[in-house]
C-alpha cells in the first residue's frame, strides 16, 4: 500500500522564494550589513509593456509595507506593489553561463520581447 501526502496548494495571496533564491540573497545580504533586508516593488515601466520588477535594499521599513520572512531573509513590499505581485515565486536560476532572479508570476498576462517589462490581469 503506498500512501499519498497532501499536495501543497496554491495561496493567490502568497509570495515565495525558492531555496535557491533565498540562498542567493542570503549571500548578497552579507556583504549588506545595514540592511534590514530586500524590497520588492513594481512600478509603471517606459519599456514596451506596463510595468517592471524592482529589487532594493532595505534599511528602514515604511508603514504600508508588508513583511515576508523566509529562513532569516526579511522581504518587504509596499502593498500597492503586491497587488501585482501576489502569488508569485521567486526564483535564482542558473541556465549555462546566465544567472539571474526569476519571477514566475501567475499575474502576468504578456511579457515584452525584451523580458524587462510585463503586463498584468489583476
Amino acid at each position: 500500500m503506498t500512501s499519498l501526502s497532501q499536495p501543497s496548494s496554491f495561496d493567490p495571496n502568497s509570495f515565495e522564494l525558492s531555496p535557491s533564491a533565498i540562498k542567493h540573497f542570503k549571500q548578497n545580504l552579507n556583504n549588506e550589513n545595514s540592511s534590514l533586508g530586500i524590497r520588492f516593488s513594481v512600478s509603471e515601466s517606459s519599456g514596451c509593456s506596463g510595468y517592471t520588477y524592482s529589487l532594493d535594499y532595505v534599511d528602514s521599513k515604511n508603514p504600508d509595507d508588508l513583511l515576508f520572512e523566509f529562513d532569516d531573509i526579511s522581504v518587504f513590499i509596499d502593498s500597492d506593489s503586491f497587488l501585482y505581485l501576489k502569488g508569485t515565486k521567486v526564483d535564482f536560476e542558473r541556465d549555462g553561463v546566465n544567472e539571474g532572479i526569476k519571477f514566475h508570476n501567475p499575474n502576468v498576462k504578456a511579457i515584452c520581447g525584451c523580458g524587462e517589462s510585463f503586463e498584468v490581469e489583476i
